[in-house]
């Protein structure tokens, strides 16, 4: 038996010792070692505090107690037993008990090691609350941690007494007989002297408390108000005096032995909590402040309003009317031309498919559902552009290649990336891809295509080998047929050449990790060898998180090629919830859309985009850039961890020319300004200016072809008369921000962010009004200053609010208009009929001319197997004004009186041609995983193809014109069945519906056959 326990407790201890182990050299491989240091050097002397806080006073507390026991104490039988129990094993319980609560303590404590290092390494904020006079850091680092030793020290002297407690009864100390209660000398100075010191911390938690106010939640505001202010705060100063006096009458009748004082004053201190902290403040607040509750809040309604818009960045958002224009006339544009040509037509929650089936070529080949937009400078242009990369898939792999050794050794990377022009789109609907094929070429120029840190990289992989080693690692696809593995089918095969994770060359290292990762293959294979390396924790977040423990991420993490690299780029975000009076909220309730709910246990006050981070798609190396310096928290965890950040100066301009405004920040930041753009503490009292997000437009247009529902969320909010109301809201509901190259009034054009605002309201009834009231937009351009240093008007929030009297229409409004209007449905209903579905891209919202212009692109995605999306229309629109057209540049100008005065970057519909080349491999097959990849039988790929778009016969453009015939043929049966109609021709309509039906048909074929 006892040899069962040593092997089950060395089993366990090489386990915990496997995941130290590999930890540490998963930090060093990075040069992040002193994070984890640090981290572990924290933790274990807060576990030490905590076992040394908790233990001691309790073995101090039992061993005072038998130490002092009345020696001839007359015991009752029931007593005399205990003791004869409890005698024998004395010692090990004297010591155990201590020990076992001990480790319980500083399990508890060594999770707090980053407030401690927080309150060491402390940083100013250079304000002042409004309440005390203090600095912001006072109730950031210091209120926190002094509240927690205060908590702390109150259980261990609680836990200590209640020992003393039950030792001096064990042995006689103290005596029950009847009514009476007989206590020794001794275990009376102990007990009054334990009370003693436990009513003098609650006399300082009281005391503490008072700050604590300025951070609390209310129903209406976060921070202290009018009642916090004039009664419960002097009542807890109050409370906290008359605690200290009676800890002082404990130390008097541990002194004097009158036990009957400080009770008394025990009593005392209970009817002062009853009335001063409760009584009192519920009079002043139901009897004072409710009937004129507007007006005793307004001083505390503007510490909140002031604090709140500078603790989440948007103080100085700049704000200006814009009396939006209803009416297109002709050359409208003129003065937007720069926007018109960038308006983004390819919608990247769409396209995800289109470029799986162009792009993909291969079943273990992944794009993300959603692509990402980024910008880059294509011939001296900067090209809004939707990227995504090419990763890894392993569960698409084969029943017949899904092995352990494949996934492991074979399998263990994606490659390159697929990007399309934003504003383009091809004659059939394609996107113009400007970098393509396998491997990828084009206008993004040379660069490392391996990506083997993605965002669906494998658990792990093991790669590397010695110089001269045969390949083995499948690199790219460039045979005909697949095979078990890379040795055969002419596939390219590569060796990884970077040091992108631990050596598991040695026999000790495959042993600890085959432990981590409960794989025999790591400590058998003889694949691995003395160069390999194991790479795992690949995703990009993921690195970003455990080298940065202190950062909140962004949840998308966006590929760019930078440097001839493609490398991930992921903000970091530094929070608290501490900020004094600044509206608290949760984060993820804020950037899914939802309110924040008061159980919410990730709600922050304050929040500032302070690091960005890079993670390389090749080598893994994590970069962290110190982004906003101003930061006090950042400053903090710069002391903490000083060789963790380089500066921006470091930053290169092309790098630059790639980051952005976070969504995440600007979705926090939107929820914050949909109430506190109001800066008049009497109007946000009222809410009569409360806006909100919209809900996204097209849900219920594409929910026939959605692939997952949003889980509903319910809020309850309280306005200012105290009324609740109850709203449900799906974490998805709302209309997502977008990016987008254009010029917002009063500023140049930039690569911005936006979102819009209609009215706050509680549902979707008919009296709900869905017009617009603010349009929000921020310059997310941090380039073109050079390296090292940030554009200088990069962050800059410009809010566009309309007149109250006007009725701009909103996105639901718009949706609605196109959804309603005949000709639009009548000719989404023929794009539906068949086995076809449409679905509505993004609804985007510009400030050009002089009004607001709603641009939607219009997808059609046949039902059949292999299909994809293809763009086929576009819907705008301008006040109550509407066209539906093939081209945004012919819907433009049928929207401004036939002359829109821009071009629209799709003006001259690509025949599918691009800057990239070929855009296929070697040989451009494809497989089940990339049907109509655009490759011939031969292999050869379609010129410049859009991917490239030619069938399996290699006759693309036949196919293509049939298509267009066939849609011409359509649309004229359309016209000529309404003519009829119009006429009262029933012949004729009929005529012309067999018209339609076949020219669909014969769409439906063309759109099918490759």
């Amino acid at each position: 038996m006892v040899t069962i326990i040593v092997l089950a407790a060395l089993v366990i201890a090489f386990f915990i010792f496997a995941s130290l182990y590999t930890d540490y050299a998963w930090f060093a491989q990075l040069g992040f070692q002193q994070v984890l240091t640090t981290r572990w050097i924290a933790g274990t002397l807060m576990f030490v505090a905590g076992f040394l806080g908790m233990a001691v006073p309790v073995y101090l507390s039992i061993a005072l107690a038998f130490r002092f026991r009345p020696v001839y104490a007359k015991l009752n039988s029931q007593l005399d037993r205990y003791q004869q129990v409890i005698e024998p094993l004395r010692r090990a319980v004297m010591i155990g008990i201590p020990v076992v609560l001990g480790v319980f303590a500083g399990l508890s404590t060594s999770g707090r090691w980053s407030m401690v290092l927080e309150y060491f390494n402390r940083t100013p904020f250079g304000k002042k609350d409004p309440q005390f006079g203090l600095d912001i850091g006072f109730y950031v680092f210091e209120l926190p941690f002094w509240r927690s030793i205060v908590a702390y020290s109150s259980a261990v002297v609680l836990i200590a007494g209640l020992a003393a407690l039950a030792a001096l009864y064990l042995y006689g100390a103290m005596r029950f007989g009847g009514r009476e209660v007989r206590i020794s000398r001794a275990a009376r100075v102990q007990l009054a002297v334990t009370a003693a010191v436990y009513i003098a911390l609650q006399a300082v938690s009281l005391w503490l408390d008072q700050y604590a106010t300025l951070a609390k939640n209310n129903s209406l505001i976060t921070g202290a108000q009018y009642t916090d202010v004039n009664a419960v705060i002097p009542g807890r100063e109050i409370m906290a005096g008359i605690a200290a006096i009676v800890a002082i009458l404990f130390i008097v009748t541990a002194v004097i032995g009158r036990w009957r004082i400080s009770i008394v004053g025990t009593g005392l201190l209970l009817v002062a909590a009853i009335v001063v902290g409760g009584i009192y403040p519920w009079i002043v607040q139901r009897l004072q402040v409710k009937p004129s509750e507007g007006s005793y809040e307004s001083s505390y309604i503007q510490r909140n309003i002031d604090a709140t818009r500078d603790a989440y960045g948007v103080a100085t958002t700049q704000e200006q009317n814009y009396d939006a224009k209803t009416s297109a006339s002709s050359g409208a544009l003129a003065s937007d031309a720069q926007t018109t040509a960038n308006i983004r037509l390819i919608d990247p929650k769409i396209v995800s498919d289109t470029f799986s089936q162009l792009q993909q070529y291969r079943q273990y080949y992944k794009f993300p559902d959603t692509l990402d937009v980024d910008r880059y400078d294509i011939k001296g242009q900067t090209e809004d552009t939707v990227i995504a990369v090419r990763d890894i898939n392993l569960d698409g792999l084969s029943a017949k290649t899904n092995t352990q050794y494949n996934r492991t050794f074979v399998y263990t990377h994606g490659y390159g990336v697929a990007a399309a022009y934003g504003n383009q789109r091809a004659s059939d609907g394609k996107p113009v891809f400007l970098e393509s094929g396998i491997p990828s070429s084009g206008a993004l120029g040379d660069f490392q295509q391996r990506v083997y840190f993605g965002e669906n990289s494998p658990q792990y992989s093991i790669v590397g080998a010695p110089k001269g080693s045969k390949n083995i690692e499948l690199d790219y696809p460039s045979g005909s047929e697949e095979s078990d593995d890379a040795d055969s089918g002419g596939n390219a095969t590569t060796t990884y050449a970077a040091n992108g994770g631990p050596s598991i060359g040695n026999f000790f290292n495959r042993l600890v990790y085959a432990a981590k990762f409960q794989s025999e293959q790591i400590l058998l294979s003889q694949r691995v060898n003395a160069d390999s390396q194991i790479l795992y924790d690949r995703n990009p977040v993921q690195r970003v998180q455990k080298v940065a423990p202190y950062l909140q991420t962004d949840q998308d993490a966006y590929p760019a090629i930078v440097d001839h690299r493609i490398v991930w780029i992921v903000d970091g975000y530094t929070t608290t919830n501490a900020y004094p009076y600044s509206q608290s909220a949760s984060l993820q309730a804020s950037i899914s859309g939802a309110e924040s709910s008061a159980y919410s246990t990730d709600q922050v006050n304050y929040i500032r985009n302070s690091v960005k981070a890079t993670v390389d798609a090749y080598t893994g190396k994590v970069t962290l850039y110190a982004w906003d310096t101003s930061d006090p928290l950042l400053k903090t965890w710069q002391k903490i961890f000083p060789t963790s950040l380089e500066p921006v100066s470091s930053m290169s301009a092309e790098l630059l020319d790639h980051v952005r405004y976070p969504t995440d920040l600007f979705k926090v930041q939107r929820s914050i300004l949909a109430t506190y753009h109001v800066t008049d503490a009497n109007s946000f009292y009222s809410g009569d200016d409360a806006w909100q997000t919209p809900q996204e437009p097209t849900k219920e247009a594409n929910s026939d072809s959605s692939s997952s529902d949003s889980s509903a969320i319910t809020n309850t909010t309280t306005n200012g008369l105290g009324v609740q109301s109850t709203t449900t809201t799906n974490a998805d509901d709302l209309q997502d921000p977008y990016y987008l190259t254009m010029k917002v009034p009063g500023s140049e054009t930039k690569y911005s962010l936006y979102t819009t605002y209609i009215p706050q309201q509680s549902g979707r009834g008919a009296d709900s009004r869905n017009v617009l009231t603010g349009y929000l937009a921020v310059d997310s351009d941090a380039g073109g200053a050079g390296k090292g240093k940030k554009a200088s008007g990069y962050g800059k929030l410009t809010l566009l609010t309309m007149p109250k009297t006007d009725n701009i229409p909103g996105p639901l409004q718009v949706q609605n208009l196109f959804n309603s209007d005949t000709n639009v449905s009548q000719e989404l209903n023929i794009l539906k009929r068949g086995n076809s579905t449409v679905k509505q891209g993004n609804l985007l919202t510009l400030p050009v001319g002089g009004g607001f212009l709603y641009v939607q692109p219009v997808y059609v995605q046949s039902t059949s197997s292999g299909s994809y999306p293809l763009l086929q229309k576009v819907l705008v629109a301008f006040g109550d004004k509407i066209a539906f057209e093939d081209t945004l540049d012919q819907a433009l100008d049928t929207l401004f009186g036939g002359n829109s005065g821009a071009n629209a970057g799709d003006q001259g519909v690509s025949d599918g041609s691009s800057d990239s080349g070929s855009g296929s491999s070697d040989s451009g097959s494809s497989d089940s995983g990339s049907s109509d990849s655009g490759s011939s039988d031969s292999g050869s790929s379609n010129s410049g193809s859009t991917g490239a778009g030619s069938s399996k016969s290699g006759s693309g453009s036949t196919d293509n014109a049939a298509l267009q015939k066939a849609l011409d043929e359509a649309k004229q049966a359309l016209s000529d069945r309404q003519e009829a109609y119009a006429n009262n021709d029933l012949v004729a309509a009929a005529e012309a519906d067999q018209r339609l039906q076949d020219a669909i048909e014969a769409a439906t074929r063309a759109e099918g056959g490759n």
